[in-house]
Protein backbone atom coordinates (compact mmCIF):
# COMPACT_ATOMS: atom_id res chain seq x y z
CA UNK A 1 0.00 0.00 0.00
CA UNK A 2 1.66 3.09 -1.05
CA UNK A 3 2.15 5.90 1.41
CA UNK A 4 -0.61 8.97 1.26
CA UNK A 5 0.74 12.25 0.42
CA UNK A 6 3.01 14.17 3.12
CA UNK A 7 0.96 16.97 5.23
CA UNK A 8 3.81 19.17 4.87
CA UNK A 9 3.97 19.40 1.03
CA UNK A 10 0.59 18.97 1.08
CA UNK A 11 0.16 22.52 3.21
CA UNK A 12 2.99 24.08 1.15
CA UNK A 13 1.57 23.10 -2.42
CA UNK A 14 -2.06 25.32 -0.82
CA UNK A 15 0.36 27.79 -0.03
CA UNK A 16 1.48 28.35 -2.98
CA UNK A 17 -2.29 28.01 -4.49
CA UNK A 18 -3.34 31.48 -2.04
CA UNK A 19 -0.34 33.04 -3.26
CA UNK A 20 -0.81 32.47 -7.08
CA UNK A 21 -4.43 33.77 -6.32
CA UNK A 22 -3.35 37.18 -4.42
CA UNK A 23 0.85 37.21 -4.88
CA UNK A 24 0.07 41.07 -3.44
CA UNK A 25 -2.15 40.31 0.18
CA UNK A 26 -0.20 36.97 0.89
CA UNK A 27 3.46 36.62 0.28
CA UNK A 28 5.46 33.97 1.59
CA UNK A 29 8.73 32.94 3.81
CA UNK A 30 10.31 30.18 2.92
CA UNK A 31 13.04 28.38 4.89
CA UNK A 32 14.77 26.67 2.29
CA UNK A 33 17.99 26.19 0.86
CA UNK A 34 18.73 25.43 -3.18
CA UNK A 35 17.32 22.01 -3.78
CA UNK A 36 14.53 20.30 -5.38
CA UNK A 37 11.95 20.68 -2.85
CA UNK A 38 12.47 24.42 -3.54
CA UNK A 39 12.52 24.52 -6.72
CA UNK A 40 9.54 22.40 -7.20
CA UNK A 41 7.68 24.60 -4.70
CA UNK A 42 8.51 27.87 -7.01
CA UNK A 43 7.84 25.93 -10.73
CA UNK A 44 4.13 25.26 -9.09
CA UNK A 45 3.98 28.87 -8.16
CA UNK A 46 5.07 29.84 -11.63
CA UNK A 47 2.39 27.30 -13.15
CA UNK A 48 -0.24 28.52 -10.80
CA UNK A 49 0.00 32.38 -11.67
CA UNK A 50 -1.93 34.13 -14.19
CA UNK A 51 -0.84 33.99 -17.81
CA UNK A 52 2.07 37.07 -18.20
CA UNK A 53 2.51 37.45 -14.67
CA UNK A 54 5.84 38.34 -14.51
CA UNK A 55 8.32 36.74 -11.78
CA UNK A 56 11.46 38.87 -11.50
CA UNK A 57 14.40 37.80 -9.02
CA UNK A 58 16.33 40.36 -6.77
CA UNK A 59 20.02 40.58 -7.05
CA UNK A 60 22.14 40.82 -4.44
CA UNK A 61 23.35 44.61 -3.24
CA UNK A 62 20.45 46.39 -6.15
CA UNK A 63 20.95 49.85 -6.10
CA UNK A 64 17.88 52.44 -5.44
CA UNK A 65 17.95 53.22 -9.16
CA UNK A 66 17.35 49.76 -10.21
CA UNK A 67 14.99 48.79 -7.53
CA UNK A 68 12.60 51.86 -7.44
CA UNK A 69 13.49 53.54 -11.05
CA UNK A 70 15.31 56.66 -11.85
CA UNK A 71 16.80 58.71 -15.06
CA UNK A 72 17.68 57.10 -17.97
CA UNK A 73 21.09 58.69 -18.57
CA UNK A 74 21.64 57.06 -22.14
CA UNK A 75 17.99 58.33 -23.26
CA UNK A 76 18.82 61.79 -20.96
CA UNK A 77 21.57 62.32 -22.81
CA UNK A 78 20.46 61.94 -25.84
CA UNK A 79 17.12 63.78 -25.94
CA UNK A 80 18.44 66.28 -23.80
CA UNK A 81 15.59 66.57 -21.36
CA UNK A 82 14.92 64.10 -18.47
CA UNK A 83 13.80 60.56 -19.25
CA UNK A 84 12.36 58.09 -16.09
CA UNK A 85 13.00 54.71 -16.27
CA UNK A 86 10.77 51.85 -14.57
CA UNK A 87 12.55 49.63 -11.44
CA UNK A 88 12.74 46.03 -10.44
CA UNK A 89 9.89 47.33 -8.34
CA UNK A 90 7.41 48.54 -11.17
CA UNK A 91 8.51 45.64 -13.72
CA UNK A 92 7.43 43.26 -10.78
CA UNK A 93 3.66 44.70 -10.87
CA UNK A 94 0.97 41.77 -11.18
CA UNK A 95 3.43 39.26 -10.06
CA UNK A 96 6.02 38.05 -7.57
CA UNK A 97 9.47 39.04 -6.94
CA UNK A 98 11.87 36.28 -5.36
CA UNK A 99 14.60 37.58 -2.70
CA UNK A 100 16.93 35.00 -2.53
CA UNK A 101 19.16 35.01 0.53
CA UNK A 102 16.65 37.37 2.43
CA UNK A 103 18.19 37.17 5.68
CA UNK A 104 20.85 39.07 3.91
CA UNK A 105 18.98 42.08 3.50
CA UNK A 106 20.21 45.22 4.37
CA UNK A 107 17.89 46.79 6.69
CA UNK A 108 17.81 50.24 3.61
CA UNK A 109 16.19 47.92 0.72
CA UNK A 110 14.29 46.12 3.82
CA UNK A 111 13.09 49.16 4.18
CA UNK A 112 11.88 50.34 0.55
CA UNK A 113 10.03 47.08 -0.20
CA UNK A 114 7.72 47.57 3.26
CA UNK A 115 7.13 50.62 1.77
CA UNK A 116 6.71 49.42 -2.12
CA UNK A 117 4.57 47.03 -0.64
CA UNK A 118 2.25 49.21 1.49
CA UNK A 119 1.77 51.76 -0.72
CA UNK A 120 1.37 49.59 -4.28
CA UNK A 121 3.56 51.91 -6.13
CA UNK A 122 6.70 53.88 -6.31
CA UNK A 123 7.57 57.11 -6.35
CA UNK A 124 10.88 58.95 -7.86
CA UNK A 125 10.92 62.51 -7.57
CA UNK A 126 14.36 63.10 -7.93
CA UNK A 127 17.77 64.19 -10.09
CA UNK A 128 14.94 66.42 -12.51
CA UNK A 129 12.35 63.26 -12.48
CA UNK A 130 9.13 62.88 -11.14
CA UNK A 131 7.30 59.82 -11.84
CA UNK A 132 5.01 57.21 -10.14
CA UNK A 133 4.81 53.53 -11.24
CA UNK A 134 2.05 51.17 -9.83
CA UNK A 135 4.42 48.51 -8.08
CA UNK A 136 1.94 45.92 -6.76
CA UNK A 137 3.82 43.02 -6.58
CA UNK A 138 3.84 39.31 -4.23
CA UNK A 139 7.02 38.93 -2.28
CA UNK A 140 8.41 35.56 -1.48
CA UNK A 141 11.65 35.38 0.60
CA UNK A 142 13.58 32.39 0.40
CA UNK A 143 15.24 32.04 4.15
CA UNK A 144 18.46 30.54 3.18
CA UNK A 145 20.41 30.50 6.55
CA UNK A 146 22.32 28.30 7.87
CA UNK A 147 22.42 28.65 11.79
CA UNK A 148 20.08 30.86 13.91
CA UNK A 149 22.16 33.98 14.04
CA UNK A 150 20.21 35.30 10.75
CA UNK A 151 16.95 36.29 10.40
CA UNK A 152 14.75 37.86 7.90
CA UNK A 153 13.77 41.08 8.44
CA UNK A 154 11.27 41.49 10.78
CA UNK A 155 9.21 44.43 8.62
CA UNK A 156 8.87 41.82 5.67
CA UNK A 157 8.43 38.71 7.74
CA UNK A 158 5.52 40.38 9.48
CA UNK A 159 4.07 41.37 6.06
CA UNK A 160 4.40 38.10 4.60
CA UNK A 161 1.23 35.53 5.14
CA UNK A 162 2.66 32.37 4.76
CA UNK A 163 6.14 31.22 6.87
CA UNK A 164 7.04 27.56 5.48
CA UNK A 165 9.72 25.55 5.93
CA UNK A 166 10.43 23.72 2.74
CA UNK A 167 13.93 21.95 4.57
CA UNK A 168 12.00 19.69 6.84
CA UNK A 169 10.26 18.27 3.56
CA UNK A 170 11.68 15.13 1.96
CA UNK A 171 12.72 14.85 -1.49
CA UNK A 172 10.27 12.24 -1.94
CA UNK A 173 7.42 14.12 -1.02
CA UNK A 174 7.56 15.77 -4.33
CA UNK A 175 6.31 13.13 -6.19
CA UNK A 176 2.81 12.77 -4.38
CA UNK A 177 2.09 16.77 -5.06
CA UNK A 178 -1.16 17.48 -5.33
CA UNK A 179 -3.05 17.23 -8.77
CA UNK A 180 -2.94 21.26 -10.30
CA UNK A 181 -6.04 23.26 -9.93
CA UNK A 182 -8.20 25.28 -12.02
CA UNK A 183 -7.96 28.94 -10.19
CA UNK A 184 -9.93 30.93 -12.71
CA UNK A 185 -13.30 30.40 -11.46
CA UNK A 186 -11.76 31.11 -7.70
CA UNK A 187 -10.33 34.54 -9.24
CA UNK A 188 -13.37 35.82 -10.22
CA UNK A 189 -15.59 34.41 -6.57
CA UNK A 190 -15.60 37.10 -4.08
CA UNK A 191 -16.97 35.20 -0.76
CA UNK A 192 -18.35 36.90 1.54
CA UNK A 193 -17.25 37.37 4.67
CA UNK A 194 -19.09 36.67 8.54
CA UNK A 195 -19.20 39.15 10.73
CA UNK A 196 -18.02 37.05 14.06
CA UNK A 197 -14.92 35.90 11.85
CA UNK A 198 -12.85 38.58 12.60
CA UNK A 199 -13.32 38.82 16.11
CA UNK A 200 -12.79 34.42 16.43
CA UNK A 201 -9.24 35.25 14.47
CA UNK A 202 -8.12 37.98 16.45
CA UNK A 203 -8.66 36.25 19.79
CA UNK A 204 -7.30 33.06 18.10
CA UNK A 205 -4.33 35.38 17.65
CA UNK A 206 -3.91 36.83 21.08
CA UNK A 207 -4.33 32.98 22.72
CA UNK A 208 -1.54 32.44 20.90
CA UNK A 209 0.85 34.99 21.55
CA UNK A 210 0.75 36.93 18.59
CA UNK A 211 1.78 41.16 19.06
CA UNK A 212 1.32 41.84 15.67
CA UNK A 213 -2.19 43.50 14.06
CA UNK A 214 -1.12 41.69 10.56
CA UNK A 215 -1.49 37.85 11.42
CA UNK A 216 -5.06 38.19 11.24
CA UNK A 217 -5.61 40.51 9.09
CA UNK A 218 -3.81 38.51 6.87
CA UNK A 219 -5.48 34.79 8.39
CA UNK A 220 -8.73 36.75 7.40
CA UNK A 221 -7.41 37.18 3.30
CA UNK A 222 -6.32 33.80 3.25
CA UNK A 223 -9.48 32.46 4.77
CA UNK A 224 -11.61 34.14 1.92
CA UNK A 225 -8.67 32.75 -0.70
CA UNK A 226 -9.39 29.59 0.58
CA UNK A 227 -13.13 29.73 0.62
CA UNK A 228 -13.08 31.11 -3.34
CA UNK A 229 -10.67 27.93 -3.80
CA UNK A 230 -13.20 25.15 -2.18
CA UNK A 231 -16.05 27.21 -4.58
CA UNK A 232 -17.48 28.52 -0.83
CA UNK A 233 -20.26 31.74 -1.20
CA UNK A 234 -19.63 32.60 2.46
CA UNK A 235 -16.38 31.69 4.54
CA UNK A 236 -17.12 29.03 6.93
CA UNK A 237 -15.09 27.31 9.40
CA UNK A 238 -13.01 24.97 7.50
CA UNK A 239 -11.69 28.95 5.51
CA UNK A 240 -10.70 29.84 8.81
CA UNK A 241 -9.28 27.01 10.11
CA UNK A 242 -7.18 26.99 7.19
CA UNK A 243 -6.01 30.21 7.81
CA UNK A 244 -5.63 29.72 11.68
CA UNK A 245 -3.52 26.50 10.63
CA UNK A 246 -0.98 28.52 7.74
CA UNK A 247 -0.96 31.98 9.06
CA UNK A 248 -1.25 32.06 12.86
CA UNK A 249 0.09 28.81 13.83
CA UNK A 250 3.94 29.15 12.33
CA UNK A 251 3.42 32.79 14.49
CA UNK A 252 2.60 31.12 18.01
CA UNK A 253 4.59 32.20 20.68
CA UNK A 254 2.71 30.35 23.89
CA UNK A 255 -0.14 28.20 23.92
CA UNK A 256 -3.33 28.57 25.94
CA UNK A 257 -3.04 28.14 29.69
CA UNK A 258 -5.17 26.29 31.65
CA UNK A 259 -8.97 27.63 32.43
CA UNK A 260 -9.89 28.78 35.63
CA UNK A 261 -10.47 25.84 37.39
CA UNK A 262 -6.91 24.46 37.02
CA UNK A 263 -8.36 21.98 34.15
CA UNK A 264 -6.30 21.13 30.91
CA UNK A 265 -8.37 22.38 27.66
CA UNK A 266 -9.37 19.54 25.55
CA UNK A 267 -7.26 17.64 23.50
CA UNK A 268 -6.32 19.44 20.21
CA UNK A 269 -6.37 17.52 16.54
CA UNK A 270 -5.11 14.25 18.60
CA UNK A 271 -2.07 15.75 20.31
CA UNK A 272 -2.53 15.86 24.43
CA UNK A 273 -0.66 18.87 26.36
CA UNK A 274 2.98 17.29 26.66
CA UNK A 275 2.90 17.18 22.04
CA UNK A 276 2.01 13.42 22.67
CA UNK A 277 -1.03 11.12 20.66
CA UNK A 278 -4.54 11.90 22.99
CA UNK A 279 -7.41 9.47 22.75
CA UNK A 280 -8.62 7.51 20.21
CA UNK A 281 -10.74 9.67 17.16
CA UNK A 282 -14.13 8.49 17.82
CA UNK A 283 -13.40 10.42 21.55
CA UNK A 284 -12.05 13.47 19.99
CA UNK A 285 -15.34 13.32 17.60
CA UNK A 286 -17.72 13.67 20.43
CA UNK A 287 -15.71 16.19 22.03
CA UNK A 288 -15.84 18.44 18.99
CA UNK A 289 -19.27 18.42 18.59
CA UNK A 290 -19.24 20.05 22.28
CA UNK A 291 -16.50 22.73 21.57
CA UNK A 292 -16.41 26.15 20.92
CA UNK A 293 -15.43 27.61 17.44
CA UNK A 294 -11.90 28.62 18.43
CA UNK A 295 -11.25 25.62 20.02
CA UNK A 296 -11.69 23.94 16.93
CA UNK A 297 -9.91 26.52 15.04
CA UNK A 298 -7.04 26.22 17.23
CA UNK A 299 -6.80 22.11 16.48
CA UNK A 300 -5.84 22.57 12.84
CA UNK A 301 -3.47 25.12 14.07
CA UNK A 302 -1.66 22.95 16.63
CA UNK A 303 -1.87 20.02 13.93
CA UNK A 304 0.21 22.35 11.72
CA UNK A 305 3.13 23.38 13.80
CA UNK A 306 6.56 21.49 13.85
CA UNK A 307 7.17 18.51 15.78
CA UNK A 308 8.20 19.34 18.94
CA UNK A 309 6.89 22.78 18.92
CA UNK A 310 3.88 22.74 20.63
CA UNK A 311 5.28 20.73 23.93
CA UNK A 312 7.72 23.80 23.98
CA UNK A 313 5.18 26.41 23.32
CA UNK A 314 2.61 24.61 25.88
CA UNK A 315 5.66 24.47 28.82
CA UNK A 316 6.55 27.92 27.72
CA UNK A 317 9.94 27.34 26.37
CA UNK A 318 10.33 29.38 22.86
CA UNK A 319 12.95 29.42 20.79
CA UNK A 320 15.87 31.47 21.21
CA UNK A 321 16.37 34.26 19.10
CA UNK A 322 19.13 36.89 18.03
CA UNK A 323 17.88 40.09 17.85
CA UNK A 324 17.79 42.07 14.45
CA UNK A 325 21.05 43.74 14.71
CA UNK A 326 22.73 41.09 15.78
CA UNK A 327 24.84 39.47 12.80
CA UNK A 328 28.29 37.93 12.08
CA UNK A 329 29.54 40.70 9.91
CA UNK A 330 31.40 42.69 12.64
CA UNK A 331 29.91 46.35 12.85
CA UNK A 332 30.27 48.52 9.63
CA UNK A 333 30.85 52.41 10.01
CA UNK A 334 31.55 55.07 7.78
CA UNK A 335 34.92 55.10 6.53
CA UNK A 336 37.14 56.65 3.76
CA UNK A 337 37.64 53.19 2.24
CA UNK A 338 35.83 50.14 2.23
CA UNK A 339 32.79 48.51 0.19
CA UNK A 340 30.14 50.96 -1.35
CA UNK A 341 27.06 51.27 0.10
CA UNK A 342 25.46 54.51 -1.83
CA UNK A 343 26.13 58.02 -2.94
CA UNK A 344 25.86 61.35 -1.33
CA UNK A 345 26.42 65.35 -2.72
CA UNK A 346 29.82 66.00 -2.03
CA UNK A 347 33.44 67.72 -2.51
CA UNK A 348 35.80 64.74 -4.74
CA UNK A 349 38.68 65.71 -3.01
CA UNK A 350 37.09 64.46 0.39
CA UNK A 351 36.06 60.88 -1.24
CA UNK A 352 35.50 58.73 -4.58
CA UNK A 353 34.03 60.44 -7.24
CA UNK A 354 31.03 58.31 -8.30
CA UNK A 355 31.24 59.24 -12.20
CA UNK A 356 27.83 57.59 -12.97
CA UNK A 357 25.79 59.30 -10.18
CA UNK A 358 27.49 62.67 -11.10
CA UNK A 359 26.47 62.37 -14.78
CA UNK A 360 22.92 61.33 -13.77
CA UNK A 361 22.82 64.45 -11.78
CA UNK A 362 24.21 66.81 -14.40
CA UNK A 363 22.11 65.36 -17.22
CA UNK A 364 18.62 67.03 -17.28
CA UNK A 365 20.78 70.49 -16.94
CA UNK A 366 22.18 70.79 -19.71
CA UNK A 367 19.28 72.27 -22.11
CA UNK A 368 19.55 75.18 -20.05
CA UNK A 369 23.55 75.21 -19.67
CA UNK A 370 24.78 74.68 -23.36
CA UNK A 371 24.93 77.16 -25.39
CA UNK A 372 23.69 77.24 -28.86
CA UNK A 373 25.43 74.45 -30.92
CA UNK A 374 27.09 73.64 -27.97
CA UNK A 375 27.85 70.10 -27.75
CA UNK A 376 30.22 70.14 -23.91
CA UNK A 377 28.76 68.01 -21.09
CA UNK A 378 28.40 70.93 -18.69
CA UNK A 379 28.50 69.77 -14.88
CA UNK A 380 28.24 72.58 -11.85
CA UNK A 381 29.56 71.89 -8.06
CA UNK A 382 26.45 70.59 -7.52
CA UNK A 383 25.97 67.82 -9.49
CA UNK A 384 29.34 65.96 -7.78
CA UNK A 385 28.32 63.00 -6.57
CA UNK A 386 31.07 60.65 -4.23
CA UNK A 387 30.41 57.53 -2.66
CA UNK A 388 29.40 56.38 0.29
CA UNK A 389 31.59 54.04 1.84
CA UNK A 390 31.52 51.42 4.92
CA UNK A 391 34.46 49.58 5.82
CA UNK A 392 33.53 46.09 8.28
CA UNK A 393 35.46 46.78 12.05
CA UNK A 394 38.00 43.67 11.91
CA UNK A 395 37.46 41.08 13.97
CA UNK A 396 39.33 39.03 17.40
CA UNK A 397 39.03 35.84 17.84
CA UNK A 398 39.78 34.98 21.11
CA UNK A 399 40.30 31.55 21.98
CA UNK A 400 40.41 30.47 25.49
CA UNK A 401 41.39 26.84 26.13
CA UNK A 402 41.33 24.46 29.01
CA UNK A 403 44.50 22.92 29.38
CA UNK A 404 44.05 21.37 33.05
CA UNK A 405 44.37 17.55 33.64
CA UNK A 406 40.90 16.98 33.16
CA UNK A 407 41.20 18.16 29.46
CA UNK A 408 44.59 16.99 28.86
CA UNK A 409 42.94 13.58 29.31
CA UNK A 410 39.94 13.91 27.21
CA UNK A 411 39.57 16.89 24.69
CA UNK A 412 43.01 18.84 24.22
CA UNK A 413 44.34 17.43 21.19
CA UNK A 414 40.84 17.93 19.42
CA UNK A 415 40.44 21.41 20.70
CA UNK A 416 44.07 22.07 18.85
CA UNK A 417 43.33 20.92 16.14
CA UNK A 418 40.04 23.19 15.67
CA UNK A 419 42.08 25.50 16.44
CA UNK A 420 44.98 25.10 13.58
CA UNK A 421 41.79 24.76 11.50
CA UNK A 422 40.68 27.74 12.59
CA UNK A 423 43.52 29.84 12.38
CA UNK A 424 43.81 29.29 8.53
CA UNK A 425 40.25 30.42 7.76
CA UNK A 426 40.65 33.48 9.74
CA UNK A 427 44.07 34.01 7.89
CA UNK A 428 42.33 34.26 4.90
CA UNK A 429 39.62 36.49 5.85
CA UNK A 430 42.28 38.67 7.76
CA UNK A 431 40.78 38.60 11.30
CA UNK A 432 42.84 38.38 14.20
CA UNK A 433 43.68 35.46 16.57
CA UNK A 434 44.28 35.36 20.45
CA UNK A 435 44.43 32.16 22.29
CA UNK A 436 44.68 31.89 26.05
CA UNK A 437 45.25 29.00 27.86
CA UNK A 438 44.21 28.23 31.60
CA UNK A 439 45.91 25.91 33.91
CA UNK A 440 47.66 25.13 37.75
CA UNK A 441 47.14 28.53 39.42
CA UNK A 442 45.74 30.85 37.01
CA UNK A 443 45.70 32.16 32.60
CA UNK A 444 48.43 32.64 30.89
CA UNK A 445 48.19 34.58 27.16
CA UNK A 446 50.00 31.99 25.23
CA UNK A 447 49.40 34.66 21.65
CA UNK A 448 48.18 37.94 21.88
CA UNK A 449 46.06 38.86 18.60
CA UNK A 450 48.16 38.28 15.51
CA UNK A 451 47.80 37.24 11.90
CA UNK A 452 50.75 35.00 11.97
CA UNK A 453 49.91 31.73 11.42
CA UNK A 454 53.90 30.86 12.26
CA UNK A 455 53.20 31.94 15.57
CA UNK A 456 50.30 30.74 16.01
CA UNK A 457 50.78 27.30 15.31
CA UNK A 458 53.72 27.76 17.43
CA UNK A 459 52.04 28.94 20.44
CA UNK A 460 49.41 25.69 20.38
CA UNK A 461 52.50 23.15 19.86
CA UNK A 462 53.48 24.42 23.21
CA UNK A 463 50.34 24.38 24.85
CA UNK A 464 51.03 22.56 27.83
CA UNK A 465 48.08 20.38 29.51
CA UNK A 466 47.64 19.46 33.36
CA UNK A 467 47.05 20.53 36.64
CA UNK A 468 44.01 22.24 38.13
CA UNK A 469 41.22 24.52 36.42
CA UNK A 470 40.84 27.64 37.01
CA UNK A 471 37.79 28.37 35.14
CA UNK A 472 37.16 31.39 36.46
CA UNK A 473 40.65 33.07 35.63
CA UNK A 474 40.76 31.81 32.26
CA UNK A 475 37.39 33.52 31.34
CA UNK A 476 38.47 37.07 33.21
CA UNK A 477 41.97 36.84 31.15
CA UNK A 478 39.43 36.31 28.21
CA UNK A 479 37.28 39.13 28.74
CA UNK A 480 39.71 41.52 30.10
CA UNK A 481 41.34 41.08 25.86
CA UNK A 482 38.11 41.35 24.64
CA UNK A 483 37.45 44.69 26.13
CA UNK A 484 41.08 45.85 24.99
CA UNK A 485 40.14 44.92 21.58
CA UNK A 486 36.97 46.55 21.67
CA UNK A 487 38.40 49.80 23.04
CA UNK A 488 40.77 49.18 19.72
CA UNK A 489 37.79 49.38 17.10
CA UNK A 490 37.56 45.54 16.59
CA UNK A 491 34.95 43.42 17.22
CA UNK A 492 36.09 40.57 19.70
CA UNK A 493 34.43 37.05 20.15
CA UNK A 494 35.44 34.47 23.21
CA UNK A 495 35.46 30.84 22.08
CA UNK A 496 35.82 28.56 25.44
CA UNK A 497 36.66 25.07 25.55
CA UNK A 498 36.26 23.52 28.69
CA UNK A 499 34.44 20.51 30.65
CA UNK A 500 33.38 23.23 33.09
CA UNK A 501 34.77 21.25 36.36
CA UNK A 502 36.72 24.38 38.03
CA UNK A 503 38.00 22.84 41.14
CA UNK A 504 40.81 26.46 42.01
CA UNK A 505 39.26 29.81 42.55
CA UNK A 506 39.80 32.91 41.62
CA UNK A 507 42.56 33.79 44.33
CA UNK A 508 44.30 30.40 43.27
CA UNK A 509 43.13 28.24 46.24
CA UNK A 510 41.53 25.09 45.93
CA UNK A 511 38.20 24.29 46.16
CA UNK A 512 35.04 22.79 43.77
CA UNK A 513 32.44 25.08 45.58
CA UNK A 514 34.26 28.47 45.76
CA UNK A 515 35.80 27.53 42.00
CA UNK A 516 32.48 27.35 40.73
CA UNK A 517 30.67 30.19 42.05
CA UNK A 518 33.78 32.41 40.62
CA UNK A 519 33.29 31.02 37.39
CA UNK A 520 29.50 31.76 37.24
CA UNK A 521 30.25 35.54 38.13
CA UNK A 522 33.33 35.75 35.74
CA UNK A 523 30.93 34.68 33.30
CA UNK A 524 28.36 36.71 33.90
CA UNK A 525 30.61 39.87 33.90
CA UNK A 526 31.64 38.52 30.58
CA UNK A 527 27.83 38.40 29.47
CA UNK A 528 27.13 41.98 30.52
CA UNK A 529 30.00 43.37 28.47
CA UNK A 530 27.46 42.25 25.75
CA UNK A 531 30.37 40.25 24.08
CA UNK A 532 29.37 37.60 21.65
CA UNK A 533 30.94 33.84 22.51
CA UNK A 534 30.88 30.02 22.15
CA UNK A 535 31.05 27.32 24.84
CA UNK A 536 31.89 23.71 24.03
CA UNK A 537 31.86 21.39 26.09
CA UNK A 538 35.04 18.87 26.01
CA UNK A 539 33.66 16.23 27.98
CA UNK A 540 33.07 12.56 27.35
CA UNK A 541 29.86 13.67 28.56
CA UNK A 542 27.49 16.67 28.36
CA UNK A 543 27.94 18.49 31.78
CA UNK A 544 25.59 20.31 33.57
CA UNK A 545 28.30 22.38 35.12
CA UNK A 546 29.13 23.47 31.31
CA UNK A 547 25.32 23.97 30.69
CA UNK A 548 25.09 26.56 33.76
CA UNK A 549 28.22 28.27 32.94
CA UNK A 550 27.03 29.00 28.95
CA UNK A 551 23.83 30.59 30.26
CA UNK A 552 25.67 32.37 32.55
CA UNK A 553 27.65 33.83 29.46
CA UNK A 554 24.64 34.74 27.33
CA UNK A 555 26.83 32.29 24.93
CA UNK A 556 25.68 29.28 22.66
CA UNK A 557 26.77 25.69 24.83
CA UNK A 558 27.42 23.00 22.27
CA UNK A 559 28.77 19.29 23.64
CA UNK A 560 30.84 17.78 21.92
CA UNK A 561 31.29 14.05 23.28
CA UNK A 562 32.23 12.45 19.80
CA UNK A 563 33.84 15.75 18.48
CA UNK A 564 36.87 15.68 16.06
CA UNK A 565 38.55 18.61 15.05
CA UNK A 566 36.46 19.23 11.93
CA UNK A 567 33.31 19.30 13.90
CA UNK A 568 34.81 21.68 16.29
CA UNK A 569 35.70 24.05 13.47
CA UNK A 570 32.09 23.77 11.98
CA UNK A 571 30.69 24.92 15.15
CA UNK A 572 33.29 27.99 15.42
CA UNK A 573 32.51 29.08 12.07
CA UNK A 574 28.77 29.62 13.20
CA UNK A 575 29.44 32.10 15.87
CA UNK A 576 32.92 33.88 14.71
CA UNK A 577 31.93 36.72 12.44
CA UNK A 578 31.92 36.15 8.27
CA UNK A 579 34.22 37.82 6.00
Amino acid sequence: MSAGPDPAWSRACLAAALVALDPTGTGSVLRARPGPVREAWLDRLRALLPPGAPVTRLPAGIADDALLGGLDLPATLRTGRPVAQAGLAARSHGGVMLVPMAERLTPAIAARLAQALDAGAVEIARDGVTARHPARFGLVLLDEREGEDETVPACLADRAAFHLDLDAIPVGAIAAAPPPLDLALARAADPEMPAEAADTLCALAARLGIASLRAPLLALRVARLHAALDGRAVVAEPDLAAAAALVLAPRARTWPPDDEEGNAPPPVAGIDRAGEPASGPDDDDRRDDHRPADDRILAAAAASLPPGLLARLVSGVTPRTRSPGAGRAGAAAAAQRGRPVGVRPGDPRRGRLALIETLRAAAPWQRLRRGDGEVRLRIAAQDLRIRRLVQRRETTTIFAVDASGSAALERLAEAKGAVEQLLAECYVRRDRVALVAFRGGGADLLLVPTRSLVRAKRALAALPGGGGTPLAAGIAAAGRLAAAERRGGRSPVVLLLTDGRANIDRAGRPGRAQAGADALAAARALAAEGIPGLLIDTAARPQDAARALAAAMGARYLPMPQADAARLAKAVREVAPAA
